[in-house]
């Protein structure tokens, strides 16, 4: 159960001030429309970053992200200079494009966009890696200083006991459910209800008829006593019926934090059933996040959605938006398109011959091992039957990408780059587990500064570092060209010390290659996972991408979805090699 806090309205601040001036008496010069910059935040000195490029807002990304390109974005705001800078989302994820990756400036560019960057819109980061400052604000007090009082918190708390007690209530709502023909009543007050446009309220209405399912009926007297105080508690079981009163009265805040505290819920349900129901909701309501937040668990999911009672379940269009997903954590490509075709024989009756051949050219087929692709062409079932021409498309292009080269076959892509890009594979010849178990190799003990270490005796410290290999890449061409990696987790400092590595936060998960790596760079790269799971729950809550080998493990201020298993979690390294 979580608590969600909001201010009442503008209208019940009280301001004091000398003269009339602008929310916090402050008003920056800006430069021309493009270039421009803000701060999104809780006041206008501190903020996540955005930059006014091609017509949009979009954020910047904390690579490269330091004091010098912190002043610059402050002093272009009109403040005399910065305090200090943050990353990894902290004011939050932003949405859209991500239009500055790899920020170099020198600190005394007129705006953030004069500084050294990749290109607009070029960048490897996600939103999760959001860059933001804390800005001085000095030389924008002036003697004429504004105050604010707020008292809302208490006023709230009267409006609330209003709502509670009836009294001059003088507006009825009625509450049914059409199917069941049950209804409810409750007393409001129609001035309260008049700030909300969407309902259409007029000093001569009476009385308001809203159709939510009986099942909602509890969750309607809490919703509405939100709109007098601006409070409410959201739990797994309230969410979607506060989400969809939320749609039906227009209160799109109340909508949109509701989702993202479902987004926090998630890992509750393992049976997915919420997650089915939500996502089929949001389709309805044209929630767009609700929609990205539900899919991208479901994604990292996706190896315990595949043998769920609820698997066959799943709509047309949900299937066909997870299987457009490069984020799906399965065990291979063979092993989706066997749940893939389990789904479709169940569905049989109610999807068309069109929308199975739409969902099966998602199917990667040059990822399936090449022993699973000879194995297919002997299958009898009746989908292979009813798609023998697509089937045997996939096999033939299969066959080609483990017999010729990448650079043979680049040209005749027809832009389909995803059919090379491979998900997030578990099967043992692609990942490991870190546990007492895992094989270790003894290597010389060396301090950050590339120093041997000795024990009292001077004798050499060994350390024992766990590894694995993987083939370079999935086709047979490299089948036996191989890829030692060493899998290391430190929990605190003392052990990045062992290890001669320098760490700024813990945990933190290193994944590094040695051996032939080096000769496949021209041609293929390592876009490494690393996979946290509760060791007692089929769930994932979180993928993090290595960046210079090293993965930093946000905490829940910073992650996705919170931790539900903060001190029994299991880190799980995957390779994923991509052609070039």
């Amino acid at each position: 159960m979580r608590r969600i806090m909001y201010l009442i309205l503008p209208l019940l601040f009280l301001h004091v001030s000398a003269q009339r001036w602008k929310p916090f008496g402050y008003s920056p010069k800006q430069p021309t429309q493009e270039g421009r910059v803000r701060l999104v935040g809780k006041v206008p000195s501190s903020g996540r970053v955005e930059v006014y490029h091609d017509g949009q807002w979009g954020t910047v990304c904390d690579d490269g992200w330091d004091v010098a390109e912190a002043q610059v974005v402050c002093r272009q705001m009109g403040f005399p200079g910065a305090i200090s800078v943050t990353s990894g989302g902290q004011y939050g994820e932003g949405s859209g494009k991500i239009w500055l990756d790899d920020m170099n400036c020198k600190g005394s560019e007129r705006s953030l966009s004069e500084c050294s960057f990749k290109g607009w819109g070029v960048t490897d980061c996600t939103h999760r890696e959001d860059a933001g400052v804390i800005c001085e604000t000095g030389a924008n007090i002036t003697s004429n200083r504004q105050f604010s009082v707020d008292n809302s918190l208490g006023l709230s708390n009267d409006l609330g006991l209003l709502f509670d007690s009836g009294d001059g209530c003088d507006f009825s709502i009625n509450v049914r459910d059409l199917s069941e023909e049950t209804e409810l009543t409750i007393c409001a007050h129609r001035l309260i209800l008049m700030i909300y446009p969407e309902l259409n309220i007029t000093n001569e209405s009476r009385n308001l008829t809203v159709d939510v399912s009986q099942t909602c009926h509890p969750h309607v007297s809490a919703f509405l006593r939100y709109l007098y105080t601006r409070q409410i508690d959201v739990s797994i079981t309230s969410a979607q019926c506060l989400h969809q009163l939320s749609f039906i009265f227009g209160v799109k805040k109340l909508m949109e934090d509701v989702g993202r505290v479902f987004t926090s819920l998630l890992p509750e349900d393992n049976t997915f059933q919420t997650h089915l129901s939500m996502y089929e909701y949001g389709i309805r309501t044209g929630d767009l996040v609700l929609q990205e937040n539900v899919l991208q668990y479901l994604s990292w999911n996706c190896e315990f959605l595949i043998t769920s009672p609820l698997w066959s379940t799943i709509s047309f269009n949900m299937m066909d938006a997870l299987l457009q997903r490069s984020d799906l954590v399965v065990k291979d490509e063979a092993s989706l398109l066997e749940a893939l075709e389990r789904w479709i024989q169940d569905k049989s009756a109610k999807i068309s011959t069109e929308q199975q051949a739409s969902l099966l050219n998602h199917i990667r087929f040059l990822l399936i091992p090449v022993d699973k692709l000879y194995e297919m062409q002997f299958s009898s079932s009746v989908l292979h039957q009813n798609h023998e021409k697509l089937y045997l498309t996939g096999l033939l292009r299969g066959f080609q990408f483990n017999a010729l080269p990448f650079s043979k076959i680049r040209n005749k892509t027809n832009n389909r780059s995803n059919d090379y890009l491979p998900r997030i594979y578990t099967a043992k010849e692609w990942s490991v587990f870190i546990n007492d178990t895992t094989p270790t190799i003894n290597y010389p003990n060396y301090n950050r500064y590339g120093q041997q270490q000795y024990d009292p005796y001077g004798r050499p410290i060994r350390i024992q570092v766990p590894t694995f290999s993987t083939p370079a890449h999935p086709s047979v061409l490299y089948k036996e060209k191989t890829v030692q990696w060493q899998a290391q987790v430190f929990r605190n400092a003392q052990e990045c010390s062992n290890y001669g590595v320098s760490c700024k936060s813990f945990p933190v998960a290193r994944f590094t290659a040695s051996g032939n790596q080096n000769s496949y760079t021209n041609t293929i790269r390592f876009s490494n996972r690393l996979i946290l799971t509760c060791k007692n729950q089929n769930n994932v809550f979180h993928v993090q991408e290595f960046k210079n080998s090293m993965a930093v493990i946000p905490n829940n201020s910073s992650m996705g979805l919170p931790n539900p298993c903060p001190d029994d979690y299991s880190f799980r390294f995957v390779v994923r090699p991509e052609y070039i």
